[in-house]
């Protein structure tokens, strides 16, 4: 019963959705705030193959932030579980499980990376200088992977315990000591990309020292691993996080993907792209923010039998983000000219910031109506289909698109391919998404791809007699 009266079953769901959005993306503006000042700064020593190799190297480094995410989640769900009803010796003890897991991780990730920096590099179209500038920063940066991975992870943790201030302020902490060394290390040690990576791996170490020092101190969340606890707890861990490492690290694929059709165009265009990459997340920082709000707000209502409500919430952030998007984009558009200077990009480069911060920047939309939907699954019990879009928007939803792109309009084909495909995946995800919360109104929610087209009721129209 208590669950029927939760803050996000009663009230309004507009007001809900805002405040919880503006509250996660503050810490996530911060992060993407540090990355866009990190390509910055690079490209203040007028090298476009310095800003390339920050391109290149950031998108092997954007595989293990996916695995860290996946295992965040499991940290976070398997310990609020056992929080739940009380047993903190549970959660203590599986949170010691997940810790052993994620340092290993951790490590091996670190390894690989340390051991083919230079053939992945050439696997997504690195060369000549820009590939040796990128092994350089890999090799440096790599030391930095086990501390976000427990870095993120002490995050979860806290969040499990309540603690969403001290979660948030342990992103804020590493993102200023990021900010601060940046310079310092780049112009006044003069160490160029190097100060940057050597940067990086410093604020990964403080985030995971701001997150583990409350729980150690505060909580005494963790208990030391046993191996008969490993062995009873990686099975439930990895069902968790399988499937989430797995949705996750769609998204990296499909940018390599990208990067290698880009660098057949040159160094200025994958310089171009770099900048594009670290501008899309700072810009659009409350889209990712609402994915993670909005999962609460419709699992707590799912969970009180509210459906009503559920719809109502998908079609508010479905309003918000096209909102935000049109606001985003209009700012971008004003600004491009001064965009596109401040990163001192030319020629192929320029092209394709201009060509970003016009109108292509509106096709985000269809991202974060796929960001929204797939928290929509994860609480409505079917993570597989945030799974199954996610590959599809990153594989038949890119390569095909960017490919034929390519072949009309060369690199900024490639980016409007990109954009394009996602649109068939937003509207087949918003479609699946009113089709299961119907399903489970009805108490017959479909189970697969398969039950969605067998099930013979039609949805209801999303949109019809919204009000927010």
């Amino acid at each position: 019963m208590a669950l029927k009266t939760g803050k996000f079953v009663t009230g309004s769901i507009l007001r809900h959705t805002v405040v919880m959005t503006l509250s996660s993306g503050a810490g996530l503006l911060a992060i993407f705030l540090v990355d866009l000042a990190d390509l910055y700064f690079i490209s203040l020593l007028g090298e476009d193959a310095l800003a390339a190799a920050v391109g290149y190297a950031g998108t092997l480094l954007f595989f293990f932030t996916s695995i860290s995410i996946g295992l965040a989640i499991a940290m976070g769900a398997l310990t609020a579980r056992a929080l739940g009803p009380g047993d903190e010796e549970r959660a203590r003890a599986v949170a010691g499980s997940i810790t052993a897991i994620i340092v290993a991780v951790g490590i091996t990730s670190t390894l690989i990376m340390l051991a083919f920096a230079s053939p992945l590099l050439k696997l997504i179209g690195a060369t000549g200088v820009a590939h040796d500038y990128a092994v350089s920063f890999l090799r440096i940066a790599a030391f930095g992977t086990p501390f976000l991975m427990l870095g993120m992870c002490g995050g979860a943790l806290l969040r499990a315990h309540g603690d969403a201030r001290r979660a948030m302020t342990t992103t804020l902490s590493a993102a200023a000591v990021n900010a601060i060394l940046d310079p310092l290390l780049i112009f006044t040690a003069g160490l160029g990309l190097e100060g940057a990576a050597i940067a990086t791996v410093i604020a990964r170490i403080v985030l995971f020292i701001a997150a583990w020092r409350p729980i150690i101190q505060r909580y005494d969340a963790v208990a030391f691993p046993s191996l008969a606890g490993l062995r009873n707890d990686t099975a439930p861990v990895f069902t968790i996080a399988g499937p989430a490492i797995l949705t996750n690290i769609a998204t990296p694929i499909g940018y390599a993907f990208i990067t290698r059709m880009i660098a057949s165009y040159g160094t200025q265009a994958v310089a171009g792209y770099a900048v594009i990459g670290r501008l899309t997340p700072f810009a659009f920082c409350l889209v990712f923010g609402l994915s993670g709000a909005v999962g609460p707000i419709i699992g707590q209502n799912f969970g009180a039998g509210q459906f009503d409500r559920v719809r109502e919430a998908l079609r508010t952030a479905f309003g918000f983000v096209a909102l935000y998007v049109l606001a985003v984009s209009l700012i971008l558009y004003i600004f491009r000219h001064t965009i596109a200077d401040m990163f001192n990009t030319t020629d192929e480069a320029r092209d394709l910031v201009l060509l970003f911060c016009g109108p292509l920047a509106l096709a985000f939309f269809f991202n974060a109506v796929l960001f929204t939907t797939n928290a929509a699954f994860n609480n409505l019990d079917r993570p597989f289909f945030s799974t199954l879009l996610n590959w599809g928007r990153h594989t038949l939803g890119t390569i095909p698109f960017a490919w034929v792109g390519a072949r009309m309009m060369g690199a900024e084909g490639v980016l409007i391919g990109q954009y394009a495909g996602g649109a068939f995946f937003a509207i087949l995800s918003v479609w699946m998404a009113f089709r299961l919360v119907d399903g489970h109104a009805r108490g017959n929610p479909p189970r697969n791809v398969t039950t969605f087209l067998a099930q013979s009721r039609a949805a209801q129209w999303p949109f019809s007699n919204w009000r927010p």
